[in-house]
């Protein structure tokens, strides 16, 4: 092989996609990010669930497990969507500060590559903070149905059989940790997982970390208020024209309807979250992230570093 045909032949391998050197930018991006000491708000997630759980008074233990629930469900979202949107935003500008993007694009890799790679490591850090949330939550869950139970059985007279003691602890137990929660938690990491695109795609054409922040957390809350707003205007009848019908619905397009990522509240309630709901969630968060990767990938290459 002469010298121009293995040039050639070099440059094609190195254009060529490379899971090994997506996989490599992922785990920099989350040790970076582990570095940065993000984990502290596990604190904060910590002492809402133990505050959540010594705060109920005179509450049925019906109430008192589904409000736990709904704390920790609502508190894991929060934190995971915010993690996810922050965390996002300072990953460009601080390799541009630190002039690591300069370097890694120099290798060369492709900038598709980076972004990928920059995506896969936030969504990792995500799922490492959602799974140790969870099992905070669990753990105070299980402790807590438990004590509820030896509480219940305290306050039974003494010649209480065993029937009524069983039927207690079904009961409780029914109301407290089931297998059925997982749904939730994947739930909360897929509604985080888009959020996290967004605030990729935000970042590649910001103009500094605040400002993909706030854009970020505007196309967030928008998510969350659109479908309410088109629930309306369809039931009230005032999308009239195609035109307005399809603006409504390019709407619904391009913020995703973050609304549709809530199954919690169902699952405190005690209702049965469908097998098809979940794999339309999971389709979802794919057809997101896939179209905001590719839109970033395309602004992020004609952006001059």
């Amino acid at each position: 092989m002469d010298s121009e045909a293995y040039s050639t032949e070099l440059s094609r391998q190195h254009k060529a996609f490379s899971p090994s050197r997506v996989w490599a930018i992922a785990g920099n991006t989350f040790t970076q990010l582990v570095r940065m000491k993000v984990f502290y708000f596990l604190l904060i997630f910590s002492a809402l669930i133990i505050g959540a759980n010594l705060l109920f008074l005179s509450f049925t233990f019906e109430q008192e497990l589904k409000i736990l629930k709904d704390v920790s469900f609502g508190a894991m979202s929060l934190f995971a969507s915010i993690f996810a949107i922050v965390g996002t935003a300072l990953l460009i500008p601080k390799d541009m500060e630190d002039r690591t993007l300069y370097t890694i694009l120099t290798k060369p890799v492709p900038r598709f590559e980076y972004l990928l790679g920059k995506l896969m490591g936030i969504l990792l850090l995500i799922g490492v903070s959602i799974l140790l949330m969870s099992l905070l939550f669990f753990t105070v869950l299980y402790i807590r149905q438990h004590g509820i139970l030896a509480e219940k059985i305290a306050s039974l007279p003494r010649h209480a059989s065993e029937t009524d003691i069983e039927s207690f602890r079904e009961s409780i137990f029914s109301r407290g940790l089931q297998p059925e929660l997982l749904l939730g938690v994947i739930a909360v990491f897929l509604k985080a997982a888009v959020a996290a695109g967004v605030a990729l795609f935000v970042s590649t054409f910001a103009s500094s970390t605040l400002f993909t922040i706030i854009v970020s957390l505007v196309v967030y809350f928008i998510g969350h208020a659109q479908s309410l707003a088109l629930d309306y205007y369809f039931t009230q009848g005032e999308l009239h024209s195609a035109g307005q019908r399809f603006l409504a619905g390019l709407v619904g397009v391009v913020f995703p309807n973050f609304q549709l990522f809530n199954v919690t509240d169902g699952l405190t309630a005690g209702e049965v979250i469908p097998a098809s709901l979940m794999a339309r969630l999971v389709g979802l968060t794919a057809f997101y992230l896939t179209i905001y990767s590719l839109v970033s990938w395309m602004v992020f290459a004609k952006k001059e570093l």
